[in-house]
C-alpha cells in the first residue's frame, strides 16, 4: 500500500467523523514504535542498512530476516566479509541463519554464505531478562559510556539503580541462560566500539512487546551506540510499506505529523483541512473488532487487510464480522475474510496495484527511504479497478459530497503536494516524478551527535523496565509462531525450504521433548489449551527445550485475545498442551 492510499485513508475516516483508523503495524511493530518513541523520541530505525557492514557487532534479536527480510540479509552477508560478528538471540536455532544463499552475489549463490558466527537460545518471553543481566554485568564492570549518558541522556541513576536490584540468579532462570553465557554476552557488547541491534516479532508480538523494546534500547544508551556510523537500534520493517503507513498517521491515536489527538490539534487540522474532525481517539485493530463483537460497530471499510487470518481467536472474528452491518473489502485480489458471512451486505471493490495507479507512488522502507514508483504507460485497464488511493475518497463523496474538494484527487502527485504540509519530514516527496527518485527523511542515521530532538530537552530517557510474569505450568509447553515461504498472511508455498522443508502443518519440538513425549519425527500431534486446538505433525529440531514452533496464521486458533497495554498489539504466544494422536 502506497503512502498516498495511507493517507488519504485517515483523511477520509477523519473527514467522515471518526478516528477508528488503524493498519497492519498494530499486529507487528507497534510494540516497536512505543517503545522507541518513549525512549528516543523516534518510532522509527535510527540506522541505515548499510550500517550492518564492518559494525563490530550485530545482534539479530527476534528475527529471521533469512524467512522474512531476505533482502537484508545480503547486508549480512556484506558485514561477514568486513570482520562484523554476527549474534542470534532467539528460542531456535534457524538454518536460514546458519547458512543462506544471495542469488545476487556469484559467491553466495554458489557455495552459500555464514550469517551467524554465535546463537543464544532464550526462553520465549526471556529477552527483558537477558537484557537486564547483561546491563547488570556492564555497569559492575564500569563499561557504561558515562560521556555519551551524562551528556544526552536523562533517568540513568533510576534505571542504574533497577538494575543493581535485579538478582542474577533470578534473570539467568527467567532467561533461561547460564551465567557464562551473559557473561559471554556482555563482554561483546562491552568490547564493541560500534552495535548495531535489529529484531522483529519475535519482540514485539508479546503482551509485554513495547517493555521488550525499552529494554534493548536502554542497552544502546548505556554504551552511546546510537547516532553514530554503524550503531543503532534497527527494527526491520517494509511489509505493506508499513512504515510510511505510520507516518501517514493510520492511527486512531495520532494525527499527522504524529501530533496527539485532542481539542487544539483537532482544530489545527480542520483548519488545513477546511472541514471539522473528530477531537478524541479511536479504536485500534482489535478494539474495533471487540466492538463489532459487541454489535457497536456498524460499518468497516477494510483495504488489503484479511483480520480472520492475521488476529489471535478467528473464532471471534468471524462472530463480530457477522455483526457488522456493512462490510466493504477494497482489494487486488480476495482473501478468506472477504468470504465471511455479512451482517447484511458485503461490497468488494476492485483496486489497482500500486503500478497501474495514476500519477505513481510512494512506500517508506525500513530505514525511512521513501521510493517513488511510477505508473506502467500503456497497460491495459483491468474491470472496474480504480487508484487505491482514489476508491475511499469517491466513496466518502458520494456520501458527503460537500467533501468531494478535500478527498478527490486528480492523480497521486495531488496527494504528494499536500502531504508534507501535515508531515514536515516528508518534504521532498512532492518533488518525485522519475523511478527510483528517493528521499530518507532524517538522513542515514536519527540522533546523530546525541541529539535527541523530539524530547524538550534533547535527551534520551531511560526506562527501567519491569521483569514480566511469564511462567509455563508443568506439563505444558511455550508455544512460539514463524513464519514460512508467505507474505503477510498469503502462502506462498507449503513447505519452508529453508528449515528443510517443514510444511505449514508441522510442530517443531525439541528431542528431549520428543524422547518424554515418545514421539518420533513424523508422528502426528494435537496442541491443546482452553482456547483452542491444533493438529499436526511432529518435526524434531533445534527448538529449546519446553517450547514448541507452529507456523503463523494456522495455530491463531490457539492464541487467546491478549493486548500490550502500552501499544495495545496482540500477543502471539501462549501455553499448550500436547498429546500424540494415534
Amino acid at each position: 500500500i502506497t503512502n498516498e492510499t495511507y493517507y488519504v485513508l485517515q483523511k477520509v475516516a477523519r473527514l467522515m467523523g471518526t478516528n477508528n483508523v488503524d493498519f497492519c503495524a498494530r499486529l507487528c511493530h507497534q510494540a516497536s514504535v512505543s517503545g522507541l518513541g518513549a525512549t528516543i523520541g523516534y518510532g522509527a530505525p535510527t540506522c541505515s542498512l548499510k550500517d550492518l557492514i564492518g559494525s563490530d557487532l550485530v545482534l539479530l534479536w527476534g528475527t529471521n530476516l533469512a524467512n522474512n527480510q531476505p533482502v537484508a540479509v545480503k547486508y549480512l552477508h556484506y558485514a561477514k566479509e568486513a570482520g562484523t560478528r554476527v549474534v542470534v538471540i532467539n528460542t531456535t536455532i534457524e538454518k536460514g541463519l546458519q547458512n543462506y544463499w544471495i542469488p545476487s552475489n556469484p559467491k553466495s549463490a554458489l557455495f552459500g554464505s555464514k550469517i551467524a558466527d554465535d546463537f543464544v537460545i532464550v526462553k520465549a518471553g526471556g529477552d527483558i531478562a537477558l537484557a537486564t543481566a547483561v546491563a547488570k554485568l556492564l555497569i559492575d564492570w564500569g563499561a557504561v559510556d558515562r560521556t555519551f549518558v551524562d551528556a544526552h541522556t536523562i533517568g540513568f541513576e533510576a534505571y542504574e539503580n533497577h538494575i543493581r536490584a535485579q538478582s542474577m540468579e533470578d534473570l539467568l532462570g527467567r532467561a533461561g541462560v547460564s551465567f557464562a553465557q551473559v557473561e559471554w554476552l556482555a563482554r561483546l557488547v562491552a568490547r564493541a566500539r560500534t552495535m548495531v541491534t535489529v529484531w522483529s516479532m519475535g519482540l514485539t508480538q508479546h503482551r509485554f512487546g513495547t517493555q521488550n523494546v525499552m529494554a534493548v534500547a536502554d542497552l544502546h544508551l548505556m554504551r552511546g551506540m546510537i547516532g553514530r556510523e554503524k550503531t543503532g537500534l534497527l527494527p526491520i520493517r517494509g511489509h505493506s510499506g508499513v512504515q510510511g503507513g505510520g507516518e501517514m498517521a493510520v492511527n486512531p491515536h495520532k494525527f499527522p505529523g504524529g501530533v496527539a489527538i485532542n481539542a487544539e490539534n483537532a482544530e489545527k487540522l480542520a483548519a488545513e483541512w477546511g472541514h471539522p474532525v473528530p477531537a478524541t481517539p479511536g479504536l485500534t485493530t482489535a478494539e474495533m473488532v471487540d466492538a463489532a463483537g459487541r454489535g457497536e460497530l456498524d460499518f468497516l471499510y477494510n483495504i488489503g487487510g484479511n483480520l480472520y487470518a492475521t488476529l489471535p481467536d478467528p473464532a471471534q472474528v468471524v462472530e463480530a464480522f457477522g455483526k457488522i452491518r456493512v462490510r466493504v473489502h477494497q482489494d487486488i485480489n480476495l482473501n478468506t475474510s472477504t468470504l465471511l458471512d455479512p451482517g447484511e451486505i458485503v461490497l468488494l471493490l476492485p483496486a489497482q496495484t500500486r503500478y497501474e495507479q495514476r500519477g505513481g507512488g510512494t512506500s517508506t522502507n525500513t530505514e525511512r527511504r521513501i521510493r517513488f514508483s511510477p505508473e506502467i504507460p500503456g497497460h491495459p485497464q483491468i474491470g472496474e479497478a480504480r487508484p487505491e488511493w482514489e476508491i475511499p475518497g469517491l466513496v466518502a463523496a458520494a456520501a458527503r459530497p460537500d467533501l468531494s474538494a478535500a478527498l478527490v484527487f486528480d492523480d497521486a502527485s495531488d496527494i504528494r503536494r499536500e502531504i508534507p504540509r501535515l508531515i514536515p519530514s516528508y518534504a521532498g516527496i512532492e518533488n518525485m516524478r522519475e523511478s527510483g527518485d528517493w528521499v530518507q527523511w532524517g538522513g542515514e542515521r536519527l540522533c546523530e551527535n546525541g541529539d535527541f530532538p523530539t524530547f524538550p530537552d534533547r535527551r534520551a530517557r531511560f526506562v527501567p523496565v519491569d521483569l514480566p510474569f511469564n511462567e509455563v505450568p508443568d506439563g505444558w509447553y511455550a508455544l512460539v509462531n514463524r513464519r514460512g515461504k508467505q507474505f503477510n498472511s498469503m502462502v506462498f508455498a507449503n513447505e519452508d525450504t529453508l528449515q528443510g522443508g517443514l510444511g505449514r502443518g508441522d510442530v517443531l519440538i525439541s528431542a528431549v521433548d520428543a524422547g518424554r513425549e515418545g514421539l518420533a519425527d513424523g508422528d502426528p500431534v494435537r496442541l491443546w489449551n482452553s482456547h483452542g486446538e491444533f493438529r499436526g505433525v511432529a518435526r524434531v529440531n533445534d527448538i529449546r527445550k519446553g517450547h514448541l514452533q507452529v507456523y503463523w496464521p494456522e495455530a491463531n486458533a490457539l492464541l487467546p485475545r491478549v493486548l500490550d497495554p502500552v501499544s495495545l498489539e496482540p500477543d502471539y504466544h501462549t501455553n499448550v498442551r500436547l498429546e500424540r494422536l494415534a
